[in-house]
């Protein structure tokens, strides 16, 4: 069995729940037989190592290390799950300061290490902003960088399709767009249930309002509600999906969902969030703007504002400087 590549893939987080399946994960798909997994927990990375070996993939040339350095070096697509975790009663943005952090150290590396690395997703959170910041710091072109948001999707697909009683791949157009977080705008205006606009039941006795609204919280919330069941983060699904976007880039199968992007355009400017996608093969994300209702678009400004008000925060941090001022660290900002 052939793989999609031969070039090196790295998993940063490798020890932890989100990033030992997205390792699993990668080398189940035939991604790459170059995958090395960095953590700095020594042990519980060499766990799952030991635990990858023990499959016993064939023709998988998988490494591990604790030094950074030597994890990045020659990258050419990144995987980043190396963040603190949300936990019970937390917002992702109460992960703001120190994720952010981690974030700039993640993308000075990249930039010393691998500055021509072809792909970089990061899945910590806040997403949209480490996502940003990683981007920033690495000085790469930002259409390189994307983000965890598919999750805000799959999980409204998942709660329609349970209220129908139907397949999950039979509900169609279901999308989030902006954040990833509570503040996500739902767009239902272009969703399908078996073939039938969605919009025809709402006001129904299939879909009350009252349903709906249950529905759009169960989806804004579904991770604080993973949290509650499990007594820990979601990491089945981020692990699944994130490894699903840096196989698009790596020239594998079209990414289905949203992705966080660096947006700058007439309306939402020098932002990351989950727009309308298409992650290249070569690496390179193109997006169209979402088309919805007047009450979904208002949702989506909302959802920008908030997103705005967050980097200005790690603007004032000093963990990047201001937009104006981009140029300093990264080339492709330079006026």
């Amino acid at each position: 069995m052939s793989f999609l590549t031969d070039d090196k893939l790295v998993i940063i987080g490798a020890g932890g729940m989100i990033g030992s399946n997205m390792a699993q994960t990668a080398a189940m798909m035939r991604l790459t037989p170059n995958i090395c997994l960095y953590d700095p927990y020594l042990p519980g990375l060499e766990g799952v190592a030991e635990e990858i070996r023990h499959c016993g993939f064939q023709g998988l040339n998988m490494t591990f290390t604790d030094n950074f350095e030597e994890a990045l070096k020659g990258a050419k697509y990144i995987v980043s799950s190396g963040g603190a975790p949300r936990k019970d009663g937390m917002t992702r943005e109460d992960l703001l300061k120190g994720n952010s952090e981690i974030a700039a150290d993640l993308g000075e590396h990249i930039k010393r290490l691998c500055p021509d690395v072809n792909h970089v997703v990061i899945i910590f959170n806040p997403a949209d902003i480490t996502g940003l910041v990683t981007m920033l710091h690495a000085g790469i072109d930002p259409r390189r960088v994307t983000t965890l948001a598919a999750l805000d999707s799959t999980r409204l697909q998942s709660e329609l399709a349970k209220h129908f009683g139907v397949a999950q791949s039979e509900v169609t157009g279901a999308r989030t767009f902006g954040g990833h977080g509570e503040q996500m705008a739902v767009f239902a205006s272009n969703a399908k249930v078996a073939g039938k606009p969605l919009k025809d039941y709402m006001g129904t006795d299939k879909l009350t309002k009252e349903q709906w609204e249950e529905i759009r919280t169960k989806t804004t919330k579904g991770g604080a509600n993973i949290i509650k069941l499990r007594g820990r983060s979601s990491f089945q699904s981020p692990a699944y999906c994130s490894i699903e976007m840096i196989a698009a880039a790596m020239g594998g199968a079209e990414f289905p969902w949203p992705a966080g992007t660096f947006v700058n355009n007439d309306k939402f400017q020098n932002i990351m969030m989950a727009m309308d996608t298409k992650i290249g093969k070569d690496g390179i994300v193109t997006y169209n703007m979402p088309e919805g209702t007047p009450e979904e678009m208002a949702e989506l400004e909302a959802s920008y504002k908030h997103l705005v008000d967050l980097r200005n925060q790690v603007i004032e941090m000093g963990v990047i400087p201001a937009v104006e001022d981009w140029g300093t660290i990264n080339k492709h900002f330079a006026k």
